[in-house]
């Protein structure tokens, strides 16, 4: 079937009672699809839903929209396709209920045909609710594209392609392809598929074709095996696409048509050599992602999917997991292109729920569609090597639990038996009530103290024997075992599992040497999800640093207080700007040479301070500081070197030995001066590498530009000359936007704000706000920052 674009044209507000009357604060209001309906809403302290969405409120929302429907449609299958809508959606056409889809993740369709009032103009409507039924900010509304389609009543099926390719050698691949037709008319049509494939340079490299005779109501499949000479492979250093194109015919006319994107790529999995693509070993160096868009909420724009994966690839990850919830399309799309490896996740509940008004109460009979969901919008994804049926679940360790870890296996192994399937198990989140007593004891202890040691007790507790036990059957369903927070189980596991391959489905931040050297070091561990590769609104605070001297700090845990709308938990922060952490982490993987130097914030040297498992230093990759000369700072350089010379202007301020406090870190103490801070890493005397920090000039404010499909990512900095950005002269910016678009959102990394992403105005953190405009057409599009005592900074798109 074609898809249309079905964005425009829509309006929401709250839904409101059958009787009812709209008011001037709850008139619908135009928007553009897709759209976050909680992102704009006020936050507060004492919103019911807290610090799991930011402290922004959930609601009840209806779409409108209205559809001319023409009398030529009598004869056309009309339908909507909703890639995505949280959540309970329920979608009506003139007030008539047309479907219902409880998970907010699942992509829909809404038959309109039966509904449908010919010759005028017809009322479609969604509602959408989203209420304390996520542990992170879930967004609302329809966040995900909608697409229309107008297709012949025999048709090809929406979703109905696939392709797989069983066979694959140097010389050809064998690439077996499907396409589903329904029949909705009351006599038999007699129809011919033509396939198409084409290879990564856009030329024909295989052609077939078969007639398909489809009976009324009972749709027909189409295979055809095709041989496709020198394949080029997919894979992460070069993911080659290839496109499947299926041509309906009836009585010699093309009447439908439908195409898709693949690769062609054999994957192998054993204790011995872990995951091997095409033959070739990969150590997955992953990144946990949440599906929202920072300044944009929960909207997920193809092209911030792409921004988002290409940055994350840059930043030296090759894997993501979609936690805890199927990922877009768009993002799947994206890994395609980019060569990134998928990990995509069903669900973070099953039976037992963990916020009041989650998932578990209707899993238990919509399972089987929420599988089918994922793996259809999965299944011709080459980036897609594994399918986790779930997140932390708590009646995992039951018999109970170990029969739905079974049964979700299964379920997914009956639609796709051609990838891996995982599943992210915490032993002591299963086992709860058990390690209740012990628990106990943490948390007599002071929270922060508790906090401090939670990945040590989390590490022993986990590699338990009673732990060990209870999950073992949980375990033993899945192809790879997923564990998080849990390396301490990494060595045992291969001596008491030698057939077991282990990932590292969760991992803390700060951990990732240790990690590492064991993904490295064992063959059966094949890769590391690190929590997270990229910040995310919700779960507020859980990755902050707090300065515990402060008046008004209070220890509050992982629970950042309001106004912490951000997690500060992730290696690049929302607008994508790399956080020092990110810089460690490459050099970890071995993928930087040189060192990287940065800066513990000299303003609150010497304070205490109280982190969490998932913090990293509050540190920054400046040497620039309106302070005293002479002022004392702590300077970290991360590398992979013996050691390394710190110097200032020319001048050594020390020689120090790499791995002393951290692996891969040297730490000086110092002072503040103005000049060039240079740090040389030296391996056996000699030198490696070397990165050096400059003090900024006189500065400005720049506008730089990025398209990325519709929407244009304008990173705006106040820096010098040299492009050297100051870390502590933050301002408000205002951005307009002049011609054929508008200000999709505006924002920075600062975890803690009550300014909003609708703009117009923001401040920068570190120097830094990135807005996001949004095309309404063609044409020249100008974006203006301005600040005040600056000159304007425009750019011309």
């Amino acid at each position: 079937m074609i898809r249309e674009p079905f964005a425009d044209g829509w309006t929401v507000g709250p839904k409101l009672g059958a009787f009812e009357s709209p008011t001037e604060l709850t008139a619908p209001h135009p928007v553009h699809l897709p759209h976050d309906a909680l992102r704009d809403l006020p936050r507060s302290a004492d919103s019911d839903q807290g610090v799991h969405t930011g402290y922004t409120p959930g609601g009840v929302f209806e779409y409108a929209r209205d559809i001319d429907v023409p009398e030529e449609w009598r004869d056309r299958t009309v339908l909507v396709e909703f890639e995505g809508v949280y959540r309970d959606a329920a979608v009506f056409l003139n007030g008539d209920f047309v479907v219902h889809e409880p998970n907010g993740y699942n992509a829909f369709t809404a038959r309109l045909d039966p509904y449908l009032r010919f010759g005028e103009v017809n009322r479609l409507t969604v509602e959408a609710r989203a209420h304390k039924d996520s542990r992170w900010y879930s967004g609302a509304g329809i966040y995900r594209p909608v697409h229309l389609v107008i297709a012949d009543p025999v048709h090809i099926a929406l979703g109905g392609l696939r392709v797989t390719t069983p066979d694959i050698d140097a010389d050809r691949a064998i690439v077996e392809v499907s396409a589903v037709v329904e029949n909705e008319t009351r006599h038999t049509a007699r129809t011919r598929i033509t396939v198409v494939l084409t290879g990564p340079d856009g030329d024909e490299v295989a052609r077939g074709t078969s007639p398909v005779s489809v009976l009324p109501g009972e749709p027909a499949t189409a295979r055809l095996r095709l041989v496709v000479p020198r394949p080029a492979v997919w894979g992460p250093d070069a993911p080659h696409l290839y496109r499947f194109e299926a041509l309906l015919e009836r009585d010699g006319e093309i009447i439908d048509e439908d195409a898709t994107t693949f690769g062609i790529r054999r994957l192998q999995l054993d204790p011995q050599h872990g995951l091997r693509i095409n033959g070739e070993t990969v150590k997955l160096r992953g990144a946990c992602v949440h599906h929202d868009n920072g300044p944009l909420g929960a909207a997920a724009f193809d092209g911030a999917e792409d921004r988002r994966i290409r940055l994350l690839k840059t930043a030296g990850f090759n894997a993501i997991r979609s936690s805890h919830n199927p990922a877009s399309r768009a993002m799947l799309d994206a890994c395609d292109r980019h060569g990134i490896i998928v990990m995509d996740e069903l669900a973070d509940t099953w039976t037992r729920a963990k916020t009041a008004f989650d998932g578990s109460v209707t899993f238990a009979d919509r399972w089987r569609d929420d599988v089918a969901a994922l793996v259809a919008k999965d299944v011709n994804h080459p980036s897609v090597v594994m399918y986790s049926i779930g997140n932390e679940i708590l009646e995992l360790a039951t018999p109970v639990g170990s029969a739905w870890s079974r049964r979700l296996a299964e379920g997914i192994r009956s639609l796709d038996d051609t990838r891996f399937v995982t599943n992210g198990i915490n032993g002591i989140i299963a086992n709860l009530p058990r390690i209740a007593e012990a628990m106990a004891e943490l948390e007599a202890a002071d929270p922060n103290t508790m906090m401090a040691n939670m990945g040590e007790q989390m590490a022993l507790m986990n590699a338990s024997e009673f732990v060990s036990a209870s999950i073992e059957e949980s375990a033993a369903v899945l192809d790879i075992a997923g564990f998080n927070y849990a390396d301490s189980r990494y060595r045992g596991d291969g001596v008491d599992h030698p057939h077991r391959v282990v990932v590292g489905s969760e991992t803390f931040p700060e951990r990732i040497d240790v990690m590492w050297s064991l993904v490295t070091e064992l063959p059966h561990v094949i890769g590391d999800f690190t929590w997270t590769g990229w910040d995310y609104l919700g779960e507020a605070g859980i990755g902050r640093v707090d300065y515990t001297d402060a008046e008004d700090y209070v220890a509050t845990g992982t629970v950042g207080p309001y106004p912490y709308r951000l997690a500060e938990s992730g290696d690049l922060d929302i607008t994508g700007f790399r956080r020092t952490v990110s810089y460690y982490r490459e050099i970890v993987f071995g993928l930087r040479r040189d060192p990287y130097i940065a800066v513990h914030r000299p303003q609150h040297h010497g304070r205490p301070t109280a982190r969490t498992p998932w913090s990293w230093d509050d540190s920054v990759a400046s040497w620039s500081f309106a302070i005293e000369p002479g002022s004392p700072v702590t300077v970290d350089v991360y590398a992979d070197a013996d050691d390394v010379e710190l110097l200032l202007d020319g001048r050594s301020l020390g020689v120090q030995p790499v791995g002393a406090a951290k692996a891969f870190l040297a730490r000086f103490e110092t002072e503040y001066r103005p000049g060039e801070l240079v740090a040389v890493a030296r391996r056996g005397g000699a030198e490696v590498g070397r990165h050096a920090l400059r003090t900024a000039g006189e500065t400005g404010l720049v506008a730089r530009a990025e398209a990325s499909g519709d929407l244009i990512f304008v990173p705006i900095t106040l820096e010098d000359a040299e492009g050297i950005v100051p870390s502590d002269r933050d301002l408000t910016v205002t951005v307009s936007v002049d011609g054929p678009g508008v200000l999709a959102g505006i924002g920075s990394g600062r975890a803690r704000t009550e300014e909003s992403f609708a703009g117009p105005s923001y401040t920068t953190y570190d120097g830094r706000v990135l807005a996001i405009a949004r095309r309404t057409g063609p044409g020249a599009l100008t974006v203006t920052a301005s600040a005040a005592g600056f000159a304007d900074a425009s750019i011309l798109i």
